[in-house]
């Protein structure tokens, strides 16, 4: 790095630099060049391409990585596949509000999942070796799923998965677009437009949606791989409020469904599974939970109990009371 100092806003903050290149940039930051993604002036510059990119007083960059926001086998060999890649557990767990890095790891582990959400956020630059989750969490061997939690427009969610893929390589997201902060509940008109365009770009996403069936056939036909509507707010741990409505959109839907927010105890997830659908995805239900390492192994076989349930047909309902034994030779 030589010449004249420059000034640059780094994460929206200002700062001084004589780097001449992001490359020099990276390195002046100390960072690991393989687990952030850099956006200059509001554009991806490419992982390969960071030495050949001229940086010049005034410029903007947003350099990001991955933070919280297993191997799983079935005992009957039951799989479920999106966008072309077989999964065993039927489980996604999420990676925010544990205590640290470690209990996360250890959750995932406990839990059985294969598939991990993950937000993207931008990098502490003025502790660029502080622990990062890929440390405690390998995504060779756990799929990553970067989301756009914390999104609240069609462009913010695009722009983030855009940085995503520069990141990781991963074109399988989830997509949430949230209407305002109180509910957390989604846009579905900024939703509908988010999928149309990553779809059209490559990226697979999986979308969070409102309980809607006719809102869940259009993601699809917009080219969501799988439809997450929510059993209850986001966090609030209440639980599916509606069955009637998410086993019309398992009914309905040619690509998977999977119960994604509201999610409290084991008991939800059983009964999400009942209802036929694919999977079920949860992260406060775990995290917070007073022994989350516990709960994520109860949430494991409460996901294969459930599915086992609506494999095996679950009996008719009935008015009135049906004896199990003969009354017919009673003493």
């Amino acid at each position: 790095m030589a010449g004249a100092m420059i000034a640059l806003t780094v994460n929206g903050e200002s700062r001084r630099t004589a780097a001449s290149t992001i490359a020099d940039l990276v390195r002046e930051l100390d960072l690991d060049p393989a687990k952030v993604a850099v956006e200059h002036n509001g554009t991806i510059a490419p992982r390969s391409e960071l030495a050949s990119h001229k940086l010049s007083d005034g410029d903007a960059l947003e350099i990001v990585h991955f933070v919280g926001g297993g191997q799983g086998e079935t005992a009957s060999g039951d799989t479920w596949t999106v966008a072309g890649r077989t999964f065993t557990s039927r489980l996604i767990v999420g990676t925010g509000k544990y205590k640290d890095f470690e209990q996360n790891a250890a959750a995932l582990e406990a839990s059985g999942a294969e598939i991990v959400t993950v937000a993207v956020r931008r990098v502490n630059v003025s502790d660029p070796k502080a622990p990062m989750l890929t440390d405690f969490i390998d995504p060779k061997k756990t799929t990553y799923l970067p989301n756009t939690a914390g999104c609240f427009t069609a462009d913010d969610a695009i722009r983030t998965l855009r940085l995503a893929r520069e990141a990781g390589g991963w074109d399988l997201v989830k997509l949430e677009v949230l209407g305002e902060a109180k509910t957390l509940y989604p846009d579905m008109r900024e939703t509908l437009k988010a999928t149309e365009v990553l779809a059209k770009e490559g990226f697979h996403p999986m979308v969070y949606c409102v309980d809607d069936p006719i809102a869940a056939k259009q993601l699809e036909e917009a080219g969501a791989v799988a439809i997450m509507p929510l059993g209850a707010p986001i966090g609030s741990g209440l639980g599916i409020q509606n069955q009637v409505t998410i086993r019309l959109i398992v009914e309905g839907a040619n690509v998977p469904v999977l119960v994604d927010a509201g999610v409290g105890t084991a008991s939800d997830a059983a009964v999400a599974m009942e209802l036929g659908c694919d999977g079920v995805l949860m992260n406060t239900a775990i995290a917070e939970a007073k022994d989350p390492i516990r709960m994520a192994r109860a949430m494991k076989l409460a996901v294969e109990a459930g599915r086992e349930a609506y494999l095996a047909g679950r009996m008719g309902r009935r008015k009135y009371a049906d004896p199990s034994s003969p009354l017919a030779g009673l003493i």
